[in-house]
């Protein structure tokens, strides 16, 4: 056992941790690598927050860790309003320990002076986002581990924008946190009356808004009957999208009950997450036992949605990240310019790594299309740069995620999956339908193919190698791709563009991250980013060629297919 590991563990079998915690890290003793695992570094929090395995240990979500963050979060709350009555928004989704992380996370921030709205019981993440902003708080938590396995639990951090933590704030708080050292720094307790719980209220202020959002409620009206299939696949979903998916008048909604039923163990699925298609299984049986218009998923803290519809043959497929995406934005934009409730300074947002067939749609509607860096932080730090200039109207990204208006500041599945049935009622109403509609914008824009693949590097030495990876792409990036010759380099750590062939670079104007970008002349991207909350890296793929007609849409999808292959092989990623 090395030194680090050996001083961590005698710190939490002589600290002030209490008997049980005390117990499990002796019975870890018998495991050695489990043993180096739990206690051979601290569990980061990073600009998101925390993320981890939960258990004993420096390295686990904990009482202990999450306690020593939210000191160091309520630190940097006093130093940056001083003398102020600071509130904070506290919510948890369905996990395992979330009510249990929530509570401790309120009780510490309580015992600091600051007073505490905090959910009576699990809500989606993005109820903690609007909260913010309803009720002014100065910043938020919600207790989550997204979509990650059963084993992990996390501590997402927001600011009075409702928004995850951006510069300066996220390095700022996390140098308050690291500054804490010992549990014995944490205030444990002492301020139970600072903390007033919310829920039914909030509920109906956060539908009324979600209501808002309607472009068509008259064409709803008349498609009441749409057949809806809905999985919260055991998370928050269930509390929420029943209820608004009945705000807005729909009728006919089946949700799929082997997974309605909120629970931490996940008992259906590995990975509770709708970007997975086993996750969606069970609904995609339950949508064709029902003949469904629209299939609809949504991940633990519902700030996640996947749908499921039929396709030309007549067949359930589900969509991926990007098409969803790219649906939901020309359906936001056309619709609001058919019903005339475009504005002139009307914008969307999206992130780097998301398709840029949305660049098109916005240009041929001539609205302004920004792209930030992954993440819905960025696009909500965006929207904040732009108020009073421009109107934030959907932001995406090609991880399920979308955001539809500005009232909730990151991503938000509960609207997403109105705003989607909302869409399959349009569609039937102008006698077509939402992969028809798919079709015929990539005979209009040219048809974009994008895939995704994750390598998982665990352990001591995964950050490492994840590391070395980046490293070699960014000293000898690749010079084909496919057969075509790399064009372009994008470094964002380093913020440099340059063309290969002719030497020119230029500034790319975004914060530092560590991404690289590989551009053909074609316009086929390869896209590198390490994994900001798991220890991965993922590799982003788009292609795209023109699309001559609806009937030769398989032979073209075929083709684009093969040639995403061929990247990956070339590149040795299979």
């Amino acid at each position: 056992m090395n030194a680090v590991i050996e001083a961590h563990v005698q710190q939490w079998l002589t600290g002030n941790y209490d008997e049980a915690t005390r117990e499990a890290v002796k019975a870890l003793q018998s495991n050695p690598d489990e043993l180096a695992d739990s206690f051979y570094r601290t569990l980061e929090f990073g600009t998101g927050g925390l993320r981890g395995v939960m258990g004993v240990g420096t390295n686990r979500m904990n009482k202990y860790t999450l306690g020593m963050a939210t000191q160091g979060f309520a630190n940097y709350l006093k130093k940056t309003y001083p003398s102020t009555d600071i509130k904070v928004a506290i919510g948890h989704d369905s996990r395992n320990n979330s009510r249990f992380f929530a509570e401790t996370t309120a009780q510490v921030f309580a015992a600091n002076g600051i007073h505490v709205f905090l959910f009576e019981d699990l809500r989606p993440t993005p109820e903690l986002s609007f909260a913010i902003r309803y009720l002014g708080c100065h910043a938020g938590v919600v207790c989550t581990a997204s979509h990650n396995p059963k084993e992990y639990n996390g501590y997402k951090a927001y600011w009075n924008d409702g928004g995850q933590l951006v510069p300066p704030h996220d390095k700022n708080v996390i140098r308050e946190v690291e500054a804490i050292t010992s549990v014995d720094e944490v205030k444990w307790s002492g301020g139970d009356h600072l903390i007033t719980p919310m829920g039914k209220e909030m509920d109906a202020a956060y539908i009324e808004m979600v209501k808002s959002l309607s472009v068509y409620p008259d064409v709803i009206a008349r498609h009441n009957d749409l057949k809806i299939v809905y999985t919260p696949i055991h998370g928050t979903g269930i509390t929420l999208v029943p209820a608004v998916l009945r705000a807005y008048g729909f009728t006919n909604v089946t949700v799929v009950e082997e997974q309605a039923t909120p629970d931490g163990n996940f008992p259906t699925v590995i990975y509770p997450n709708p970007e997975e298609s086993d996750a969606m299984h069970i609904g995609l049986l339950k949508a064709k036992e029902l003949n469904a218009d629209i299939l609809l998923g949504t991940d633990p803290d519902s700030d996640r949605v996947g749908i499921g519809v039929k396709n030309h043959k007549g067949e359930w497929v589900l969509m991926n990240g990007n098409q969803t995406a790219v649906l939901a934005f020309a359906y936001m934009i056309e619709a609001r310019k058919a019903k005339g409730a475009a504005q002139s300074n009307d914008m969307v947002i999206k992130t780097i790594v998301t398709s840029e067939m949305i660049d098109q749609v916005a240009k041929h509607n001539q609205i302004n299309c920004y792209d930030v860096l992954t993440g819905f932080k960025w696009i909500a730090e965006l929207i904040k740069a732009k108020e009073g200039k421009e109107n934030f109207v959907v932001g995406g990204e090609e991880s399920f995620g979308l955001m539809m208006g500005d009232q909730v500041r990151d991503k938000d599945a509960i609207s997403a999956v109105a705003i989607l049935c909302e869409m399959a009622a349009y569609a039937r109403e102008n006698g077509y339908s939402l992969f028809e509609k798919l079709m015929d914008m990539y005979v209009q824009y040219g048809f974009y193919l994008e895939h995704l693949i994750s390598i998982t590097k665990k352990g001591m030495n995964g950050q490492k190698e994840i590391a070395d990876m980046m490293e070699s792409y960014r000293q000898q990036p690749p010079q084909t791709i496919a057969g075509e010759a790399v064009e372009q380099l994008l470094d964002y750590q380093q913020q440099v563009g340059r063309n290969l062939i002719t030497g020119e670079t230029w500034t790319i104007d975004l914060p530092k991250s560590n991404v690289l970008q590989f551009v053909t002349k074609s316009g086929t991207k390869v896209s590198a980013r390490p994994s900001g909350t798991e220890p991965k890296i993922k590799f982003y793929f788009s292609v795209n060629q023109p699309l001559p007609s609806r009937d030769q849409f398989d032979e073209v999808h075929a083709q684009l297919q093969a040639k995403i292959q061929t990247i990956i092989q070339d590149m040795n990623l299979n």
